[in-house]
């Protein structure tokens, strides 16, 4: 599976992961150098993706986690993960990270835009959403590029670096023009 942007000089994809990307990944998640510094949550689970590479190879029916890449190019990951909403129905809650080097380039609107074209696509999934920090200007600059409609903050929505941080939800619907 390959989903690119027709219209960017710099077409971005999404593509499985190989085994090869794992050690990526791991830098990625678990360097703080790397992570920035709306990502670092301190050290975690260090042989999750070898795991996962292993049980699924990354994709399976309550989410999953793709590579954005540019050409040869890794640039970081989107994940997605099934969140219910009532007893019938889901919605998929999606993230993304980037290599430092990969930031402030417009790499992460693309890849978003990407990542809920297949979803729709691909699942019945009617509601698309997303959260972020609220001092994570860019996040939410690409979210809203990408065609998300912020919904509303949440007080202490998440722990990071000592402190309950506040959050921003943005969403999309199957209805939304995307």
């Amino acid at each position: 599976m390959m989903v690119r942007v027709s219209d960017q000089v710099d077409q971005v994809e999404l593509r499985p992961a190989r085994e090869d990307d794992v050690p990526m990944l791991e830098e990625l998640t678990q360097n703080p150098d790397k992570t920035g510094e709306f990502q670092w949550n301190g050290w975690s689970d260090l042989r999750r993706w070898r795991r996962e590479w292993a049980e699924n190879g990354l994709v399976g029916p309550e989410g999953g986690t793709l590579i954005v890449a540019c050409g040869i190019r890794r640039l970081g990951l989107v994940q997605w993960r099934r969140h219910p909403l009532g007893r019938t129905a889901y919605s998929w809650e999606i993230g993304i990270m980037l290599l430092p080097e990969a930031r402030g380039h417009g790499y992460g609107t693309q890849a978003q835009r990407l990542l809920v074209r297949y979803l729709f696509a691909h699942t019945t999934v009617y509601r698309i959403w997303a959260g972020t920090e609220v001092n994570n200007i860019a996040e939410q600059k690409a979210l809203e590029k990408a065609g998300f409609t912020r919904e509303g903050n949440i007080r202490a929505g998440g722990w990071r670096d000592g402190a309950w941080r506040d959050g921003v939800i943005y969403s999309l619907l199957r209805s939304d023009q995307y």
